[in-house]
């Protein structure tokens, strides 16, 4: 007797709710292996294979490739055991394809899934009477009304694969309260913390005009018709902004762009910030990485990069101004300052800004940053960052000189407390040793948490490390 089992996009951990289908590794018929990885896709933090807990034959996908579903919702099913020709179960208080939750018959499954995923006791048997013929989904068969809910897929025999169509009912229809059992049908909204957004404010999701894809409702809109009812509450006329562009084009804030969005929004809003900057003479510190690449040929290993030298410059100075690594618990009103520095660095990639996090930087070596750096650096370009290498870093070194620009006001990497900044490195006029010289010169800003601590400690984290360029001898004082 085969049994069709619903394999649920499981929690991806980090607090992540959503995940975009980049690509589907199976096709519908494909029979697939225990933890065999069925689908690639992208959350916020990072680019994942899901392994599927079953082996057996895949009988249904939901979603398409581009689709966004939420923690929880359907991914596929999966035909798994003997066939004994006796059709789907019957019993319409019992679901014919079962949730992986604790529904592991045992055999065929697997228990090393996903945070939050296991396999449990099977499910006591439920009496099996011979299906009805069963329509494409989201239609109705012949002289019959269509089902306000798409139906799960039916167990299939092995020998006859049956390739059920994709579910068209959105993935929000199988949410608790929001199924077909609402008259006026489910409300499409873009995760579940939108959802509890609304309840939150009291917001009627159906009264809200959804700006993304498909009219799906998105966070600002929710956000934007809870600001418009606090006016009109207040008597204060509604701010309506310029009629929509027809011709404009929308591009969704989702994935990793989605997730920048919202931190830096969230960093404007929770975190005082303010910047201080200052211009240093970086001609030493170049003639120093020289000397050091110099070394012993290409036999010395890796040359050392410019961003590894800044970043044990940062670890020397936070050392010195432990204030600045910290975060703010605003619950509790208290600052907290962390032990440890896990340095986190801007890279650009083909799939947006990304900080990967060096661990326990500060004690590790210039070389063993550099090469770490280099590491994770390759790892983004690629896409293979995992969300605990995008996360939990308590400063972050921003070298936007990279892109040809002098100076910048960084928004501070929330719930971090500070950001510092560096320009490019060119030649300039410069006042050396009482004579005007071109020198190489750097401009270096400072963005801090106003809360942990005020300008005179800032100005003196941002002025040793302005000392150390000009004078890397200067850190030979904290090794």
């Amino acid at each position: 007797m085969a049994q069709v089992l619903e394999f649920k996009l499981p929690d991806l951990g980090e607090g992540l709710t959503e995940a975009e289908i980049v690509r589907w590794l199976v096709e519908i018929g494909d029979v697939v292996a225990v933890d065999q990885p069925v689908v690639e896709v992208e959350t916020a933090k990072a680019m994942v294979e899901v392994p599927c807990p079953y082996g057996g034959v895949v009988t249904a996908r939901f979603g398409e490739e581009g689709a966004e579903l939420p923690v929880g919702a359907p991914l596929l099913t999966v035909a798994v055991g003997s066939v004994d020709g006796q059709g789907a179960t019957g019993d319409p208080s019992a679901d014919g394809a079962r949730s992986v939750s604790g529904d592991g018959d045992g055999s065929g499954t697997s228990g090393n899934v996903l945070v939050g995923y296991g396999t449990g006791a099977p499910a006591a048997r439920r009496r099996r009477v011979r299906p009805a013929p069963v329509a494409e989904r989201g239609h109705a068969t012949a002289g019959q009304p269509a089902p306000a809910t798409a139906p799960r897929p039916a167990p299939v025999e092995a020998s006859v694969p049956v390739a059920p169509v994709e579910a068209s009912v959105p993935v929000a229809a199988k949410e608790p309260g929001l199924g077909a059992a609402d008259p006026q049908g489910p409300v499409a909204v873009i995760s579940p913390l939108v959802r509890k957004l609304a309840r939150q404010h009291g917001l009627d999701l159906r009264k809200v005009v959804g700006t993304g894809r498909d009219g799906l409702i998105l966070r600002t809109d929710v956000e934007s018709a809870v600001r418009a009812a606090e006016e009109n509450a207040a008597g204060a006329p509604p701010v309506t902004g310029p009629e929509p562009d027809t011709q404009a084009e929308r591009i969704a804030l989702r994935g990793v762009r989605g997730a920048v969005a919202e931190k830096l929004s969230r960093s404007r809003r929770e975190i005082p910030d303010a910047t201080c900057w200052v211009d240093a003479d970086a001609t030493e510190l170049m003639a120093a990485r020289a000397a050091m690449n110099a070394v012993g040929g290409s036999a010395a290993g890796p040359k050392v990069s410019v961003l590894a030298l800044l970043a044990r410059v940062c670890t020397a100075a936070l050392a010195r101004f432990p204030e600045l690594n910290s975060t703010v618990d605003a619950e509790a009103r208290e600052i907290v300052r962390l032990p440890g520095v896990h340095l986190g660095f801007a890279a650009q990639t083909e799939r947006g800004l990304v900080v990967p996090v060096v661990r326990d930087a500060h004690a590790r070596s210039t070389e063993s940053i550099g090469a770490e750096i280099a590491r994770l650096t390759e790892a983004a370009r690629d896409g293979k960052l995992t969300p605990a290498q995008l996360t939990g870093g308590t400063f972050t070194l921003n070298n936007y000189g990279v892109f040809g620009v002098d100076g910048s006001t960084p928004i501070i990497n929330h719930p971090e407390a500070a950001m510092l900044g560096v320009g490019r490195i060119v030649p300039k006029p410069w006042v050396h040793e009482g004579e005007l010289a071109v020198r190489q010169v750097v401009q270096l800003s400072l963005t801090f948490d106003h809360r942990v601590c005020d300008g005179g400690t800032a100005g003196g984290f941002l002025r040793y490390v302005a000392d150390c360029v000009e004078q890397p001898t200067v850190l030979l004082r904290a090794l």
